[in-house]
């Protein structure tokens, strides 16, 4: 349960986005709500409700300075909200996922990132999504060993996915970003992935994919070329949610006993 004060959201409506946090913390001038109560377990893609009525969905978290662990978040605006104070309960339905597609060219607005939307598209073929965010930066290491680490572990995105990088070039990093960060190893996805493109090609043998677990989010990399993309993903989709859901402190046995 969330309490939480709308009377400086300076009429938001529905489809803009305010900040959420202790208003001593936060940028001057933004538009915001301050919250108090439940805050340490919202994710990316939960939905704020207050009298049967969805009012907000979180899209992202942040740290805002002046105080150690001041952690704050940004909401889209669902409805219309109300004047004053209100109790909120936290909604999850569906599941966040964050894709992060890395290309020089593409970073460099030289070629259309294509890979990306299409494990977005996918993924919401597949499972209930509650939030789709995509990313595109350069084959930077360190770069994406930050994002990871952030969508995890301050955004809260149930599913990670990268799309670039995994071959034996110069500037694929992918693999050694995710493996600096992860920390349980998936190699049954790995495997899966690569026996896959081996049905395919004798080239898929040099993709080095890595996928592992962060925090409560499942991290995995495809390679780059949408044909590769769709051919990998549909090799791991039946295992997501189980992943995800077991990840995430589900305790239903895995298989029914006999």
């Amino acid at each position: 349960m969330l309490e939480c004060d709308f009377s400086t959201t300076n009429g938001a409506g529905p489809g803009s986005m305010i900040m959420l946090g202790d208003s001593r913390f936060l940028p001057q001038g933004c538009v915001y709500a301050s919250i108090s109560g439940a805050t340490k377990v919202l994710r990316a893609g939960m939905v704020l409700e207050g009298g049967g009525v969805e009012l907000m969905r979180v899209t992202s978290g942040f740290w805002t300075s002046g105080v150690p662990g001041a952690k704050s978040w940004t909401a889209e605006v669902l409805a219309e909200l109300p004047d004053g104070v209100a109790e909120l309960t936290i909604k999850k339905e569906g599941y966040s996922l964050a894709y992060i597609t890395l290309s020089d060219k593409g970073a460099a607005g030289e070629r259309k990132d294509e890979a990306g939307p299409l494990i977005g598209e996918m993924i919401k073929n597949a499972l209930p999504v509650s939030i789709v965010q995509g990313y595109l930066i350069p084959d930077e290491c360190a770069d994406l060993k930050a994002l990871l680490m952030h969508l995890a572990h301050v955004d809260g995105f149930d599913l990670i996915m990268t799309t670039g990088g995994t071959g034996v070039g110069p500037r694929d990093v992918s693999p050694e970003a995710t493996l600096a960060v992860i920390e349980k190893r998936l190699p049954g996805f790995e495997r899966a992935i690569t026996a896959t493109g081996l049905e395919k090609t004798p080239h898929a043998m040099i993709s080095r994919a890595v996928a592992g677990t962060l925090g409560e989010s499942v991290v995995v990399n495809f390679p780059g070329s949408p044909k590769a993309v769709r051919e990998s993903l549909e090799a791991v989709l039946p295992a997501l949610k189980h992943t995800v859901d077991k990840l995430q402190g589900d305790k239903t046995d895995c298989a029914a006993v006999s």
